[in-house]
């Protein structure tokens, strides 16, 4: 988890807002996957850096030395919460957000059960994330998002549709990781509509680069997948090249254009059905981490 996240299930939904990092406003590193396939016409809000952020500005921030920017998954944008939200954070709040800090995280205390574990980064408005969680009802689902209105819409949704396989982080996903997802633990990782940052000296604020990807891999079981998916092309060829590269991945597509057919578990939103009629693309990534 850009063009406007996930809509939830509430006026918020409508708004344009992204997701991010911190109490007030913040719009997370990652994804809209609500608004996809609208390439141009929606804010995308993540995974960089905060627009107004000049270079530098993070002094002694973890920095990769040939990307140089600090690996970060948010991007901080205001917005606005609904009274639906307002209420499911505040009664809801308490047992589906996981507090976040520095120790490893035990599974099977958190959802009282041995199950396969998916991380997703930037979930929006959180519309996909339930979804996804209520079609896999064997698998656990704990979902990174700083954007306040997103993590109360999917809150709303849980609530709606007691989904109790399904807890979140409103916190960097960045440190989620390196603090609390134990090291070849998660079965897979999904990150939907991504802000593409569409300006070339942007680019390298994008989520998808090497160092994060290979961070992500750690992370990940032998076994376990990786799905990227992004309605911007260019976008779609610098994942394809980032994770080709890494040599702890392969590619499960058998397609000669090394995409992937849209696996049937991710719902095609009403915004990336609008999109496709119009023309626009959709490009699905799948990746899973070498057996060793």
């Amino acid at each position: 988890m850009s063009h406007p996240q996930h809509p939830g299930a509430d006026e918020a939904s409508e708004s344009p807002e992204a997701g991010a990092t911190s109490p007030e406003a913040l719009t997370n590193a990652s994804t809209r996957a609500d608004r996809a396939a609208e390439p141009v016409a929606e804010d995308r809000s993540n995974d960089g850096v905060d627009e107004g952020e000049e270079d530098g500005a993070d002094a002694g921030a973890e920095r990769h030395p040939k990307y140089g920017a600090r690996i970060r998954s948010f991007v901080v944008r205001p917005g606005r919460m609904g009274t639906g939200q307002v209420r499911a954070l505040a009664e809801l709040g308490p047992t589906y957000i996981l507090p976040f800090q520095p120790a490893p995280m035990d599974y099977a205390a958190v959802f009282g059960r041995q199950a396969p574990v998916v991380l997703e980064i930037g979930f929006g408005m959180g519309a996909a994330t339930a979804q996804i969680a209520q079609s896999l009802p064997d698998h656990d689902f704990i979902g990174c998002e700083v954007h306040e209105p997103g993590v109360g819409a999917l809150l709303k949704l849980i609530g709606e549709h007691q989904i109790s396989n399904l807890r979140i982080f409103q916190h960097d996903a960045v440190e989620v990781l390196d603090s609390m997802i134990p090291p070849g633990s998660l079965a897979g990782v999904h990150i939907y509509f991504p802000d593409p940052w569409h300006k070339k000296r942007h680019h390298k604020r994008r989520l998808v680069q090497p160092p994060f990807i290979a961070k992500l891999v750690t992370h990940l079981a032998p076994g376990g997948y990786l799905h990227l998916a992004t309605d911007w092309e260019p976008y779609a060829q610098q994942m394809l090249e980032v994770l080709s590269a890494d040599p702890d991945l392969i590619n499960t597509s058998s397609r000669a254009d090394g995409y992937a057919d849209k696996p049937s578990y991710r719902p095609q939103t009403k915004f990336e059905h609008r999109g496709l009629k119009l023309g626009h693309g959709v490009w699905d990534l799948v990746f899973r981490r070498r057996e060793r």
